[in-house]
């Protein structure tokens, strides 16, 4: 118990926790499990870095914001010390998920979304940027296929798409699978470190690109896919009375230009993370680099074959994705089940 954070604040407000056990955690954050009043509990602390007083705004605020919804989408915040960055919250039981769990995830995700509030204190979603775009191109020349200037400027126009996405979400920031408890009651997401304001068309695009930001990648098989997306678009409408008619093809071709989505978030912003695939690759948790964007090709050259404004980017990412297998020949595909 001596190295558990609990301020004489939290004591007052929460009472004196007992039988804390330390939990496996992210380097990020240091987490227990504790009783209190007899009832478990869970204390999180974010680890001191220079990010650390933002991701605790952000968990925070998506937290108090997610509360809004009916049934739960996230356990409930019981204390705070934002002197400490420690969070006291809900402990929830995970329970192995359902082989269909992408339904649920997908039903789940909608109405977290949903629970927006546009004044809320949290950054905008970043897009992709000019900076992204042209590693992208540059690894178009590592492949040896020649980008077409159609190719260049739909991929302009594309940034700017994505940049002026309209904000009507709550992003979660990282929503893959590890950061979604399955209970008998439901699933609720937890870790919200990275959320922020956006459109929820990023995050729905996870099913399609293979989990992008997460380290277990997946691709779940199409008829489950295709199910999840359908109760995502049903979710959203039946909970904010609005048709969801756009699709994820922006979306998914953003996640393709990003070489930060190929390896964990501390090395991200280190380095041309897809130039550096052309020479070497490795193993983030289920999947490798390679494996990771050889999949995000197949899937943007397929999305993009019927659509105007990529004809140019479907010709590029379909002559990249032939060259990337004639290059790594023995690659597998992502898995399609999740750990």
């Amino acid at each position: 118990m001596d190295d558990l954070p609990f301020s004489e604040h939290l004591r007052a407000e929460l009472g004196s926790p007992t039988a804390a056990v330390r939990l496996d955690s992210s380097p990020r954050s240091r987490v227990w499990r504790v009783e209190l009043a007899g009832t478990p509990a869970v204390v999180k602390q974010l680890v001191p870095d220079p990010e650390a007083a933002d991701r605790y705004t952000r968990e925070v605020t998506a937290l108090q914001l997610a509360s809004r919804a009916t049934p739960p989408v996230a356990p409930a915040l019981l204390g705070t010390d934002p002197q400490q960055h420690i969070l006291v919250l809900e402990h929830l039981e995970h329970h192995h998920p359902a082989e269909d769990w992408l339904i649920d995830y997908a039903t789940t995700l909608a109405r977290l979304h949903a629970t927006v509030a546009p004044e809320a204190n949290l950054s905008t979603w970043p897009a992709p940027t000019p900076a992204d775009a042209e590693a992208f191109l540059r690894l178009a020349h590592h492949l040896e296929v020649t980008v077409t200037p159609q190719a260049q400027t739909e991929l302009t126009a594309l940034l700017e798409r994505l940049r002026t996405l309209p904000v009507t979400a709550l992003l979660h920031g990282d929503p893959c699978p590890g950061n979604d408890i399955h209970t008998p009651q439901g699933i609720r997401f937890i870790d919200f470190e990275q959320a922020s304001l956006g459109n929820g068309l990023v995050e729905l695009a996870y099913l399609r690109i293979g989990f992008p930001t997460c380290w277990c990648a997946t691709a779940p098989p199409e008829p489950l896919r295709q199910a999840a997306e359908t109760a995502y678009r049903t979710t959203w409408q039946s909970t904010t009375g609005t048709p969801l008619t756009a699709t994820t093809t922006d979306a998914c071709a953003g996640w393709l230009l990003r070489g930060d989505a190929l390896v964990p978030r501390a090395q991200r912003g280190t380095t041309d993370h897809l130039a550096e695939a052309t020479t070497r690759d490795w193993l983030w948790g289920t999947a490798t680099a390679r494996q990771r964007l050889t999949h995000r090709l197949a899937v943007v050259s397929k999305l993009t074959a019927d659509d105007d404004a990529l004809v140019g980017v479907s010709l590029l990412t379909s002559t990249m994705h032939a060259s990337a297998l004639a290059h790594w020949p023995t690659l597998e595909p992502l898995p399609t089940r999740r750990p």
